[in-house]
């Protein structure tokens, strides 16, 4: 085998798995910033729902208050 074939071998493997390394890193960045927007959706979600919970309380206990008034 000459030599220049088994040279490019040697490099053309350490390159492809600095590429595999640097693919799989991108990929794992990618679905922690999927997870993060998933995480902050819930929370705003969250959020909406305690103040509409919130909302229908009061307007539940006003119209009790107008009920017993009556």
């Amino acid at each position: 085998m000459p030599v220049w074939m088994k040279a490019a071998g040697k490099w053309g493997s350490i390159l492809v798995i600095i590429a595999l390394v640097i693919t799989l890193l991108k990929q794992i960045i990618a679905f922690i910033g999927f997870l993060t927007g998933a995480v902050k959706l819930l929370i705003v979600l969250a959020f909406i729902a305690v103040i509409l919970g919130v909302g229908f309380l009061v307007f539940k206990g006003i119209s009790e208050s107008k009920k017993n008034s009556q």
